[in-house]
């Protein structure tokens, strides 16, 4: 009777966990706490030894360091529904078991019940095994009801997570169109001053708000997506994040223009975002203040000049800026390394970057052993 009470106990509880999981997971359409979730704690183990294993890899005439990060969300989004179906045909497999005496064929072992779990909770019935009392009859409806269910949400969660990716990816790649590859926030606005396309900015402002709160709420309500990486090479949405960031922080503090309305609002949101991402992905985020030299933004003021813009009083405009990067430059850098984002200007490992003769930020690929974002 002990046993019987002790296989029901860890039935239920094993049931119990799984379902909650999977109900914060996937149903739940905000971020949501981290106790009792399996989930949680499988995706954060497994990502804290995958870059390790990608930095092992001898770089070769492609990338197969990112081509390895690359597959990590997707084989976790797989792994972690077969995690689930599994969890759940165990639990039911233990609360089949305490009532094993009312199950024909008569004792049957656990492996013989693990297997008429699984038939009833994929709704297979092949009749080998049957419940012959109430309680074991009513289990296995009831496995075959969670089972169901569970195929069914699942499904709507694949589609949704594919679907939030394509969403994401296609402003980032708008962004990058404008932006240079890799992107940053000087490029952007140099561009756009060669381009004579500056009158969009505000326009693209109002995008990018909508955007940095769309990956927000998705990225906490569905954390695996944050480790969906871009398909193109030198893209990302953290990278796309910071772009956005410092070309509006750049254009309210130093461009001499009052048509930064929209920048604000971005600026208001997408370090909210950085804030909030930052928190729930737990980490490490350093007191880096505004994270660039001054020599740098004196190089991004010459650029923009070069380019047609009327500049503010660069002491001033640096002060200014200053004040407004330090709001998210460290947790932008904090995720960058989190996520081993492909490295950008002034985002991320900036160790990569190196000054050319005139003044120009030159790109090269030391072989780190790890730890990096390059």
């Amino acid at each position: 009777m002990l046993l019987n009470a002790a296989g029901a106990a860890a039935g239920i509880i094993l049931i119990a966990i799984t379902l909650n999981d999977v109900f914060q997971s996937v149903v739940m359409p905000r971020a949501t706490g981290r106790r009792y979730r399996i989930s949680f704690y499988v995706w954060r183990s497994a990502w804290y030894v995958w870059p390790k294993i990608a930095w092992r890899i001898h770089p070769t005439d492609g990338d197969p360091r990112e081509d390895l990060l690359a597959v990590f969300a997707p084989f976790m989004l797989v792994s972690l529904i077969g995690l689930w179906a599994a969890l759940l045909i165990v639990g039911f497999a233990f609360l089949l078991w305490s009532m094993r005496a009312a199950i024909a064929p008569p004792h049957a072992s656990f492996a013989t019940l693990l297997y008429f779990a699984g038939s009833s909770l994929l709704t297979i019935g092949f009749g080998d095994v049957v419940a012959r009392g109430a309680l074991p009859r009513l289990v296995s409806v009831l496995a075959a009801l969670a089972g169901l269910s569970f195929l069914a949400i699942v499904t709507a969660y694949i589609f949704a997570v594919f679907g939030a990716f394509q969403q994401r990816e296609t402003f980032v790649v708008t962004v990058a169109a404008r932006a240079g590859a890799p992107p940053s926030g000087v490029n952007l606005l140099a561009i756009a001053g060669y381009s004579k396309t500056y009158e969009d900015f505000p326009k693209l402002m109002m995008d990018a708000q909508h955007w940095a709160a769309s990956v927000m709420e998705s990225h906490l309500a569905y954390p695996v997506l944050a480790f969906f990486r871009s398909s193109h090479d030198e893209q990302s949405w953290v990278g796309t994040l910071g772009t956005l960031l410092d070309a509006a922080t750049l254009a309210i503090t130093t461009i001499d223009s009052d048509r930064t309305g929209q920048a604000r609002i971005f600026y208001a949101v997408g370090r909210h975002a950085a804030r909030d991402l930052a928190r729930y992905f737990r980490v490490d985020v350093p007191d880096e203040g505004v994270g660039i030299e001054r020599a740098e933004f004196e190089h991004a003021c010459d650029r923009l000049a070069a380019t047609g813009f009327a500049l503010r009083d660069r002491d001033e405009a640096w002060g200014r800026f200053s004040g407004m990067r330090s709001g998210y430059a460290g947790r932008l850098n904090a995720l960058a390394a989190f996520f081993q984002i492909p490295p950008l200007q002034w985002i991320g490992d900036r160790s990569i970057f190196l000054i050319g003769p005139h003044g120009e930020f030159k790109m090269h690929a030391p072989d780190r052993p790890g730890g990096g974002t390059s």
